[in-house]
């Protein structure tokens, strides 16, 4: 299984917390994720405070994985994004609305962590469905 694909099964689908410890950086450099503060989230801390935010806000959040590549030390996955609008962790009430959004993301990867990414995320399609 590629580093892409255990990321997603167990860190958003499954919540494993303890997945983040062992598969990202600790000084992660992280492009196109912004937290609730409006800053990008670099680190694996500032990661973690992203990741519960956008879980509590969707906690049945699923992402389904479409494809990946893999070359060196680069890996891309392309991925559809589900869930339900269930509470306020982005900073919107929640209404109970279905959503359903894509995004690509590449990373960069050194023994075995992931040390920086590229994320390119519909988060414009995401808002549009839950506003």
């Amino acid at each position: 299984m590629s580093i892409q694909k255990r990321w997603f099964e167990e860190v958003w689908n499954q919540g494993r917390e303890q997945t983040i410890d062992e598969l990202l950086d600790y000084d992660v450099k992280g492009h196109g994720l912004v937290g609730a503060d409006g800053i990008e989230v670099n680190g694996r801390e500032a990661f973690r405070v992203f990741w519960k935010a956008f879980r509590s806000a969707f906690s049945d959040i699923h992402i389904d994985v479409e494809d990946t590549v893999t070359e060196g030390d680069l890996g891309v996955a392309r991925f559809v994004v589900t869930g339900t609008h269930t509470g306020e962790g982005i900073g919107v009430p929640p209404k109970g609305r279905p959503v359903m959004f894509t995004g690509m993301t590449m990373v960069r990867v050194k023994d075995g962590r992931i040390v920086e990414s590229w994320n390119n995320i519909d988060f414009a399609a995401m808002f549009r469905q839950i506003g």
